[in-house]
């Protein structure tokens, strides 16, 4: 049995991580059927500092293959991951594609699969924000409509897929499957030293942090690439956010060209209680966002971690995927806009109330596992109809 995994961008190597694992694992106890296991790396991450240093934290195979499609406007990623796509799909003949997630790459190689008759299992499906201008939302639906295999992380998503009028025999709960790369790696993770970190990673060489720090990401093109908000944002780190504590501002390089093109960056670089770091290897991500007291964001990854390490979080989004891991559903997140007044509430209310956030079912770092049974057992059915 011949599967390939798909991966395109950062989010989705710690997932295909675990998945490759459970593989792994499968074929040494000699486990019927054999499965031969290919990564593709459709190269829409191309930076060294968001690809190969996860590829190495996380011992991840080295890729069968790099498409290296690099940048460019969606149509343009996804035409052209399509294009060199099939054409692995026809030398390999594989049984199934599994793509997590929701980036170009994960739309682009289930439809190159789905139109070449090869089974495809989204991992991570049924995710909603019912937000149509998300490029994300918009690759979430079509592969999912297209998907033979549907494995959820929650029962939110489930019942999202049932609404649309998917058959529940094409979907399993199988829970999340970030958990399992987030368990098996953070002991590892927490045995680092901050001060390390900082000094390898920092835009000026900084080196000591206090132990009570805010961890922020942004990089959403609605927080990032308008100069109002950018500004807005950056106004209220300088004058609020930093004003009593130290924030530990990992910076995408999206966001810091435009930091750069929009002349933000020497004001926010003289703020003295802001440490700038450039992107970080998965382990040094982990152990900043486990020892934080609070984490900004607008990345729905580190709204999961969140939720499971019990960190408060404020998600400068006005809607999010992942409803299971805000505050009123038991997660440890608060969704707020990048205004200064809503900004200003939402720390006012994290710093005078404790958020006990719950683990959700099925986010114990077994969620790979069923992931590769769900899969076998759809097959072995698949073949018997």
């Amino acid at each position: 049995m011949k599967i390939i995994s798909v991966v395109g961008a950062r989010p989705n190597f710690m997932k295909i991580a675990a998945f490759a694992d459970a593989i792994q694992t499968h074929n040494s106890l000699g486990k019927a059927p054999y499965i031969h296991h290919k990564i593709i790396h459709t190269g829409q991450h191309y930076d060294e500092r968001m690809t190969d240093t996860f590829f190495r934290t996380l011992s991840i195979p080295e890729p069968d293959l790099n498409l290296q499609i690099g940048s460019g406007t969606h149509a343009e990623q996804v035409g052209n991951t399509m294009i060199a796509f099939e054409k692995v799909l026809m030398a390999e003949k594989p049984d199934w594609v599994v793509v997590p997630g929701d980036v170009n790459a994960t739309l682009a190689c289930s439809i190159a699969a789905a139109k070449l008759q090869i089974k495809v299992c989204h991992i991570e499906a049924g995710l909603r924000s019912d937000d149509h201008s998300m490029p994300e939302e918009i690759n979430r639906i079509i592969t999912d409509r297209i998907s033979t295999l549907l494995l959820t992380p929650d029962l939110m998503a489930s019942e999202n897929l049932q609404k649309e009028g998917i058959p529940d025999k094409k979907i399993r709960f199988v829970g999340n499957i970030m958990i399992d790369t987030l368990n098996r790696h953070l002991e590892k993770a927490q045995s680092l030293h901050i001060q390390e970190i900082i000094r390898l990673n920092s835009f000026d060489g900084e080196s000591s942090v206090p132990e009570n720090y805010v961890l922020l990401t942004l990089h959403r093109p609605s927080n990032v690439d308008d100069y109002e908000a950018l500004s807005r944002i950056t106004t209220w780190i300088r004058e609020t956010l930093s004003k009593n504590q130290t924030v530990i501002w990992v910076v995408h390089p999206r966001t810091e060209a435009q930091l750069k093109k929009l002349a933000l960056l020497d004001e926010i670089k003289s703020a003295s209680n802001v440490i700038l770091l450039h992107p970080l290897d998965y382990l040094h991500m982990l152990k900043l966002s486990s020892g934080s007291k609070l984490i900004v964001t607008d990345s729905g990854g580190l709204q999961e971690e969140a939720t499971v390490l019990g960190k408060p979080c404020l998600v400068l989004r006005p809607n999010t995927e992942r409803p299971l891991t805000l505050a009123k559903h038991g997660g440890a997140c608060l969704l707020v806009d990048n205004q200064i007044d809503s900004l200003n509430q939402a720390l006012d209310f994290v710093s005078s109330n404790e958020i006990k956030p719950q683990v959700p079912e099925k986010w114990d770092g077994k969620t790979s596992e069923r992931c590769l049974e769900a899969l076998l057992d759809c097959q072995s059915k698949l073949s018997h109809d």
